[in-house]
């Protein structure tokens, strides 16, 4: 076993196959999941810097904004009734991304993408229409439900159906679609804030229809993946499915490997047990330590309350729904760059510099916040350098992010999980991810007012940690075929204990193998 901490690939096996045009399509469609997702974290955010949505449905909010001006400005926005509006749907995703693992392992990742376009778009119609805050939480809940489901089968959708060299670039389209969401939520804010007579919120959430209905409409024309039709026992349609998707009629190798991923799969009777295996040990880790380590970034805080920071800070409505647009382009710009590279330097180059750079990022960001607003958060009049300033290095934090734990988050957990455990392990993935993003929701603006300036050396910490995280237990996975992932924990110095020879030997042995493999 090597003592070294970067691992390379596996058995250096290569399937033939082409990108396809197909495939491309196929794959930006299915990405189009993460529209809904991105969409709410903009609308969030900005619906609930609008005057008008605060005086409505959170009158206390919206007095202690307005009557008291000389209001610690780190406490300005801090009220439970708030936070819960933001954060019911996170808890909503939770519940159904565990019901959402049945449905995809079952009945297939189209279904499971159709029900979450379908309750995400019911949901946006009750919080466009909304009288009063029960209606805005059932509304948020039932997006909650959506996203549960979305977030459960898109990521396993797009690992399963893209070329393993071009794995990394195809399903960070789904993170794209996380970005372009945000953006276009945040432009659309900001034109709808301006709309007189205070209607413009309700144009915001009922808006989330439209992503809900490209979601819902994709799932339809879409073609399951080869796995999925294989452990339906559709084996005859998979392979076709994976000659159109691979371009070429030669697919004997890779289908094989398919087929006997399923086969060992269907040995197994309670995927949620079998998790707790030894030799599951590392992707259980991975499946639970990466996406609580992308909520603690603090990016989420960034994202939901951009809006609402930036007015913390002092800028007016104006500025800070449009310093929210000027991020969500950077998060964008920042994503491209990940697609572009994530399968030349590799997830762990990606990972250890944006964790590097969102670092010495919130560093400078704790340092001018406290000389400007101290313990006491009145910072009297803000001068416009120091406004660019802050924007600026928060941009440069989000730029780190986006190119690394944002579509990584996503990216590896969904590519490192065998068969016999993906669907399972993809909602423990989700599910985490869900809980801590819901639990920092609901107290992230208790805690701005107690920790003040101290909340971004809170997420520093967790950076820093997290890149350790990286450095010593995750090998790479750039260029792995997605089922031959256990020779790379295998090969690993640390995780390499936990995986027994015969998990590898019936890949090795399979490498010159035509025909179905048997260990």
């Amino acid at each position: 076993m090597p003592a070294g901490v970067g691992i390379g690939p596996g058995t250096g096996k290569e399937y033939p196959g082409n990108l396809t045009l197909f495939v491309t399509v196929t794959c930006i469609v299915a990405a189009m999941g993460g529209l809904i997702f991105g969409y709410d974290i903009g609308i969030s955010g900005g619906v609930t810097s609008m005057a008008p949505f605060l005086r409505k449905f959170f009158p206390d909010v919206y007095r202690k904004q307005e009557d008291d001006k000389s209001t610690n400005q780190y406490c300005k926005f801090d009220s439970q009734k708030l936070t819960m509006f933001t954060s019911s749907l996170y808890l909503a995703a939770l519940l159904s991304s565990l019901v959402a693992s049945t449905v995809t392992r079952k009945f297939g990742r189209k279904l499971s993408m159709f029900f979450g376009g379908v309750l995400f778009c019911t949901g946006a119609i009750i919080n466009g229409a909304a009288k009063n805050v029960g209606m805005l939480i059932i509304g948020r809940m039932l997006l909650g439900f959506g996203i549960g489901f979305a977030n459960q089968s898109v990521p396993l959708y797009l690992s399963e159906t893209a070329p393993y060299k071009f794995r990394g670039a195809l399903n960070i389209g789904f993170q794209l679609s996380i970005t372009i969401g945000i953006l276009v939520a945040n432009i659309l804010n900001y034109f709808f804030a301006k709309i007189k007579g205070g209607w413009g919120w309700r144009l915001s959430l009922g808006g989330a229809m439209v992503p809900a209905l490209i979601i819902t409409i994709g799932s339809v024309v879409l073609p399951d993946t080869p796995n999925s039709l294989i452990e339906r026992g559709r084996n005859d349609e998979a392979k076709a499915k994976l000659r159109r998707i691979r371009g070429i009629d030669n697919v004997e190798e890779e289908f094989s490997d398919l087929v006997y991923a399923s086969e060992m799969s269907k040995k197994v009777e309670h995927p949620w047990t079998n998790l707790l295996r030894r030799k599951y040990r590392p992707h259980l880790t991975m499946a639970i330590l990466i996406p609580f380590f992308q909520q603690l970034t603090g990016i989420n805080v960034i994202m939901f309350y951009a809006p609402v920071l930036f007015k913390t800070l002092g800028f007016g409505d104006d500025a800070s729904l449009m310093s929210a647009v000027i991020t969500g382009i950077v998060n964008v710009g920042a994503t491209v760059v990940s697609i572009y590279g994530v399968d030349k330097w590799g997830r762990r180059f990606l990972f250890l510099e944006g964790g590097t750079q969102m670092f010495i990022c919130q560093i400078i960001i704790t340092i001018f916040i406290a000389i400007k607003f101290g313990v006491n958060g009145q910072p009297g009049e803000l001068p416009k350098w120091y406004a660019v300033v802050v924007v600026l290095f928060i941009c440069i934090y989000v730029a780190g992010f986006a190119w690394s734990w944002g579509p990584l988050g996503w990216l590896v957990p969904s590519e490192i999980f065998p068969l016999e455990i993906r669907s399972a392990a993809q909602s423990i993935n989700v599910s985490v991810n869900m809980i801590f993003t819901f639990i920092i929701a609901q107290v992230f603006l208790t805690m701005l007012c107690h920790l003040k300036f101290g909340l971004f050396l809170f997420f520093a910490f967790f950076v820093l940690v997290m890149s350790f995280f990286i450095y010593f237990f995750l090998p790479e996975t750039k260029g792995v075929p997605i089922e031959e992932m256990s020779i790379v924990w295998k090969n690993h110095w640390f995780w390499g204990k936990y995986i027994p020879d015969d998990a590898v030997a019936g890949i090795e042995m399979g490498k010159d193998a035509g025909a179905v493999k048997t260990v």
